[in-house]
């Protein structure tokens, strides 16, 4: 199944994504966010599944007519992996890491589908990182790997955009990180249960139609397994959390000539199993 948080009308809350691109309104179901409905466990999703079966048509509306936000808007937390692409760290002449190198963003870096990636005018080098993501819905402490399953709620995409400038100058990424609007994010949620095999889907960016990355989530150095029983490890992961896992090779930095976002360009970002996240490129103003 496919949730979605959108606006219709100045109103923004959670629905679900039907069969027929009819986008049902779960704010009636009892959610107010599609946090709220994750926080609920299976119950919520059960919940919200009933109540979708015998929607009327007043809490129904064609996906069309509505806005797509990011699907979690401001998540509590929006964990990043580094380097964790194979093809990605032979690109940039990384050695492969003993250890998941960790990062985050701050939830004013995130923005939905369709909406701008705002290059900021203090960077001169602004890049792109397609990555698919996975979302937390029980949460816990010291989490075994083998119980990955149980803590993944589902799928979505994120363009982990960077402003490579500013992630060089210190040994710290953050800053070059998380300028605001450079964590665009859905267009939604796919349920785990939707995907078979997370680590062996096609992976995709282009820009105004030329593909710039192409890979597979089998590149993956750390999957998913070990990412929660890494990250539990240290501190909590809660329901909502969003750990988006690395980006393949094909980066801007990494090419010969360096290729960055211009504005005027139209990024999007692929993943098998899930569907494209479309965002414009403009200049700060």
């Amino acid at each position: 199944m496919r949730f979605v948080t959108f606006e219709y009308a100045g109103k923004i809350g959670p629905g679900l994504l039907a069969p027929n691109e009819t986008v049902i309104d779960l704010s009636a179901a009892g959610f107010p966010t599609l946090l709220d409905l994750i926080e609920a466990g299976d119950d919520g999703r059960a919940k919200a599944e009933a109540f979708a079966a015998g929607a009327r048509a007043e809490n129904q509306r064609p996906l069309s007519s509505v806005k797509l936000r990011a699907p979690i808007p401001r998540p509590n937390k929006l964990i990043c992996v580094g380097l964790n692409y194979r093809d990605h760290a032979a690109e940039t002449g990384a050695a492969i890491p003993d250890v998941p190198t960790i990062f985050n963003k701050f939830a004013t870096a995130v923005i939905g589908p369709g909406a701008d990636i705002v290059l900021p005018k203090v960077s001169k080098s602004p890049d792109y990182e397609a990555e698919f993501a996975f979302v937390i819905g029980r949460g816990g402490r010291h989490i075994s790997a083998e119980d990955w399953q149980d803590h993944v709620w589902g799928y979505t995409i994120v363009n982990d955009v960077s402003a490579r400038d500013y992630q060089r100058a210190t040994t710290q990424w953050l800053m070059g990180k998380t300028f605001d609007t450079f964590a665009p994010m859905g267009p939604w949620i796919v349920t785990a249960d939707e995907i078979a095999d997370p680590h062996n889907l096609n992976i995709q960016l282009e820009i105004n139609g030329e593909i710039l990355q192409n890979s597979n989530t089998r590149e993956l150095i750390f999957k998913i397994p070990e990412l929660i029983a890494f990250l539990s490890s240290v501190f909590t992961l809660e329901p909502g959390d969003i750990v988006s896992t690395g980006t393949p090779a094909g980066v801007g930095v990494a090419r010969k000539p360096q290729r960055f976002l211009r504005p005027g360009e139209e990024v999007i970002v692929k993943v098998e199993g899930i569907g494209e996240l479309i965002n414009p490129v403009v200049a700060e103003g």
